[in-house]
């Protein structure tokens, strides 16, 4: 269903399809900078909404605003990228988007900070060391961070890209973007991810009758070992407190006595000089009044304090006794212990746990047949409901296939291939995480050939034009906002530009489009132009990139037209050209 003019809410992003220039609420790529990027020492570029092209002449260095956002994207870099003689490379990337709000909720489950004021920024910095840095929002991050966040919001097609077009996997996920299947998808590939999991169950039963009594008689054995043991959570703890204290007992008495003694016991204890200070207190208390009266208290609980402590160590010690018989079954019980921990675990909580997954496994094996049977049931059923949910995926794919040919043939049409056509067949396979179709684009180009499949044909021409037809067709179906096309015309000549350009604005209508191209019948499509050069300065190639309007525009298209020799029949070709759009 094509989209209607106004503001839609695609998932993550919103943005808006009325006419271009009325309003600007696109999600876009506002900016890109790049520091020692090859040939760039220092560049940026602030990119406007619509259509962006960008020109230059071969080897200018414009394939490598591709590459920068490659980078912000988090596809692996090549430290043979960092300028001679520079020991990094930085790129930095800054979107606005009009409703942050799904990206900031990706940003919330990786631990990033939210975007500020509808702005992420990406900066992706690759050192020569090897110690990189990925930053978004200022907050580092994973290059697989990148790859999540970029995936939302940038698709890039470069100039091998449209091989995926032959591949039946991509395929199938332009059926499924056009046909809006992925409700009826995500429920197939529940059930499918289901009977992937009783599978496996059933694998971990199976097994020849010998292999499966040795498992039972090995897991009883331990289970039957852990049990006899009778261990508490945290008792190696308790044991060795208790072997310290069992095994040191004479010690503790000889220390606890001498500390007793000292404190009420002896003539000259402690005790003893409180009350002498307790008695000369009371008699300054009489004489100097309420200030020696405090003392006298002070005094007084010292006294006491003595005797709590002196009670408390005799309270504590005597149940303490070095009994050989005790101490020899405390330390036969750690020896028990530690055997445990060797075989089941770092700690009794550990040996605890090994025991519980041996029991539920013990428990799994001996009642095997009855839990296969269950399986197997429980199988059957999901095996039902999974080819129903995958001929009601198949019935949408059905129908979204005609209807998708019908789009990409006339959009054909307009690219060169008038009596061209498109055709999209599904042919039953074995249920997969993809469903139980496989899917075939096929491609007629001219009248009286026959219907071959697409990766047969051999023109790269062909399959760039089927590809842009493809995009246009999804531009009102895609949720990502910033496409990217790298060289999307080659292949192609000049004939062909226009139709090109044409289509390329009109999926501009919906997205941010940033296109490189080689022809002005393209080039003049743009509504923001962009002119890639490079110069010799200091002995060292630099490369630029500037936004041309007007005399400057004219000129670059009349380059493109003729080389470098500009003439009055270039320039005038070149304003003719840029007003018929």
């Amino acid at each position: 269903m094509a989209l209607q003019g106004g503001k839609h809410n695609m998932g993550s992003v919103e943005y808006c399809t009325c006419t271009a220039g009325q309003c600007i609420l696109l999600p876009m790529l506002e900016s890109l900078r790049i520091r020692n990027l090859a040939i760039a020492e220092d560049i940026s570029v602030e990119f406007a909404p619509g259509l962006n092209v960008i020109t230059g002449e071969t080897g200018a260095g414009k394939s490598l605003l591709a590459a920068a956002l490659n980078l912000v994207l988090g596809e692996r870099a090549d430290k043979s990228m960092i300028r001679a003689g520079e020991d990094k490379c930085v790129v930095e990337a800054a979107f606005h988007l009009a409703e942050p709000g799904g990206v900031d909720a990706i940003l919330t489950d990786l631990g990033l900070d939210p975007c500020d004021d509808k702005r992420l920024i990406i900066r992706r910095v690759v050192s020569s060391s090897g110690s990189g840095r990925n930053l978004v929002n200022d907050c580092s991050t994973t290059l697989q961070a990148l790859k999540e966040i970029g995936n939302l919001l940038v698709d890039q097609h470069g100039p091998h890209d449209h091989q995926s077009l032959l591949e039946q996997g991509f395929q199938l996920e332009v059926l499924d973007a056009f046909g809006h299947t992925e409700d009826a998808l995500a429920a197939y590939r529940e059930l499918y991810q289901q009977i992937q999991e009783l599978n496996r169950r059933r694998l971990d039963l199976e097994g020849d009758d010998q292999e499966v009594a040795q498992q039972i008689d090995m897991l009883s054995f331990q289970v039957k070992e852990i049990d006899d043991a009778a261990l508490t959570r945290d008792e190696d703890d308790l044991l060795e407190q208790e072997l310290t204290v069992v095994a040191n007992a004479a010690r503790i008495l000889e220390l606890a006595g001498q500390v007793t003694n000292g404190l009420t016991e002896d003539e000259a204890s402690v005790f003893s000089s409180l009350v002498t200070v307790q008695n000369a207190a009371s008699e300054l208390a009489g004489i100097m009044g309420e200030e020696a009266k405090v003392w006298l208290k002070d005094a007084e609980s010292l006294a006491i304090g003595t005797q709590e402590l002196s009670a408390s160590i005799t309270s504590s010690i005597q149940n303490v006794e070095g009994d050989p018989g005790r101490l020899q079954w405390l330390e036969d019980r750690m020896a028990l212990i530690h055997k445990l921990k060797r075989k089941y675990g770092a700690t009794t909580e550990e040996i605890l746990q090994f025991r519980e997954k041996a029991f539920s496994r013990l428990g799994e094996l001996e009642s095997r047949g009855e839990r296969l049977a269950t399986i197997d049931a429980e199988m059957k059923k999901l095996n039902k409901k999974l080819m129903s949910a995958g001929k009601k995926l198949r019935e949408l794919r059905t129908k979204a296939s005609a209807k998708l040919a019908t789009r990409i043939t006339g959009e054909l049409s307009d690219l060169g291939f008038p009596h061209g056509a498109f055709d999209v067949s599904l042919v039953e396979a074995e249920p997969n995480p993809s469903g139980l179709d496989e899917v075939d684009f096929g491609f007629a180009p001219n009248v009286g050939e026959p219907m071959r499949p697409l990766r047969a044909i051999a023109s790269s021409g062909e399959i760039s034009r089927v590809m842009l037809a493809t995009k246009s067709v999804l531009a009102s179906h895609d949720r990502i906002p910033v496409l990217v096309f790298d060289e999307v015309d080659a292949n192609v000549g000049g004939e062909m530009g226009h139709a090109i350009g044409t289509k390329l604005s009109r999926v501009a209508e919906d997205h941010q489009v940033l296109c490189i191209t080689h022809l002005p019948q393209v080039a003049v499509h743009g509504k923001t132009h962009f002119v890639v050069a490079k110069e010799v300065r200091d002995d060292r190639t630099r490369t630029s990139i500037a936004a041309v309007e007007k005399t400057e525009r004219e000129e670059e298209v009349a380059r493109m037209l003729g080389g470098l020799k500009k003439t009055s029949v270039t320039l005038q070709h070149a304003r003719e050209m840029l007003a018929a759009v």
